[in-house]
């Protein structure tokens, strides 16, 4: 992970990386809704003449915008990240969220593993390179598989942590409660609104409102393709990538996003263990959203791991290993075979994903 960091850094020239744009520029958002928190105008990172105005201080001659479609928890987070000139910045925030998934990963695999599988996972090189929040996904939903069944009070927080995502959670709740983890259920409740309390605190309401009223602009983006549909993995994306109309792309998202949540729900019945019930969240998250991108790849990691600590342990499922691998490499090629070929085949890696997760966690004893 430093060495790709590094090699990030020695290409860019005065923060400008070699495809002409902010060095890790999804980052920008970031440290510029920061500077304006900082400034004491929080509420203006959800105007984008102020944002474009603040991210025009790191890069005069910017000619992208960067959104900030966060809620204010996430606000919270990345509060300080504007005290550092933007090039230290952006690496201390990779370093920092790196270390916090590696240290999480590590605590679901055994001690003498090797990290470099960790290390080299292609969804966190994107991740590097957008400058993006994957890595911290991936080490909430790790921290809570690590913990859920020991420590079912902390796993909660960790995936109540997810509120500054909330798309990635939304079968979190579905699955605790299917499972009887009543401890880490409540948990998980507490901390999410502890964590919207928290920045309400700091940040106040005016904040709060103009996140609601500037949702508008990410339904938009989200409609019209603003994101390049070969970085989004969805079903939603691709119907439109195909000249599907909203109504119909919205319509059958829906019904795969509530066939997911019932999958995972029965088998969570079953209480297949912790990190199989981690792994069922985070698989289903691939599929529920209609906006998730390439680098949220990082939280397959979770239910990755898992199944290869699970064969390693009772032997591995018919085609698993085969399947294991060819997903550990999916978010490598997924871009390029979007780009090429307009289908779209990222969804269908999601669908093999879950039914791997779905059918280990069913042959659990």
């Amino acid at each position: 992970m430093a060495g790709a960091l590094m090699v990030l850094l020695m290409t860019t020239q005065d923060g400008i990386a070699v495809n002409g744009q902010p060095i890790s520029g999804d980052f920008l958002s970031f440290w510029a809704a920061s500077d304006l928190a900082l400034e004491g105008r929080p509420a203006a990172a959800y105007v984008p003449a102020d944002h474009i105005r603040a991210q025009m201080k790191a890069f005069p001659d910017l000619s992208s915008y960067f959104a900030f479609f966060y809620p204010p928890m996430f606000l919270l987070v990345v509060l300080p990240v504007a005290l550092l000139p933007y090039g230290a910045s952006v690496t201390a925030w990779l370093l920092v969220t790196g270390a916090a998934y590696v240290a999480a990963m590590r605590a679901l695999m055994p001690p003498r593993w090797t990290i470099l599988p960790v290390l080299a996972f292609p969804a966190l090189l994107i991740n590097l390179r957008y400058g993006q929040n994957g890595a911290l996904s991936a080490a909430l939903f790790a921290a809570g598989a690590a913990c859920l069944d020991r420590r079912p009070v902390l796993a909660g927080v960790f995936l109540g942590g997810l509120a500054y995502k909330p798309h990635l959670a939304v079968a979190v709740p579905f699955v605790l409660a299917a499972a009887g983890r009543w401890p880490a259920f409540f948990a998980c409740g507490a901390s999410a609104l502890g964590f919207a309390a928290l920045s309400w605190l700091v940040f106040g309401t005016d904040t709060w409102l103009a996140f609601r009223e500037g949702s508008a602009l990410a339904q938009q983006a989200l409609n019209e393709g603003w994101v390049g549909p070969e970085k989004m993995i969805s079903l939603f994306t691709g119907i439109r990538m195909r000249g599907g109309s909203l109504a119909l792309a919205y319509g059958l998202h829906a019904a795969l996003a509530a066939a997911v949540v019932l999958a995972v729900v029965l088998v969570a019945r079953q209480r297949p263990g912790g990190m199989a019930e981690v792994s069922l969240m985070a698989a289903a998250a691939t599929l529920v959203t209609p906006f998730l991108v390439d680098y949220d790849l990082m939280i397959t990691a979770v239910p990755l791991g898992w199944m290869l600590l699970a064969g390693s342990r009772t032997g591995f499922l018919p085609w698993e290993k085969v399947l294991l691998l060819a997903l550990y490499l999916w978010p490598l090629g997924t871009r390029l075979l979007v780009e090429g070929t307009r289908l779209p085949f990222a969804v269908v890696a999601s669908v093999v994903l879950l039914a791997l997760v779905l059918r280990r966690a069913a042959a659990r004893p």
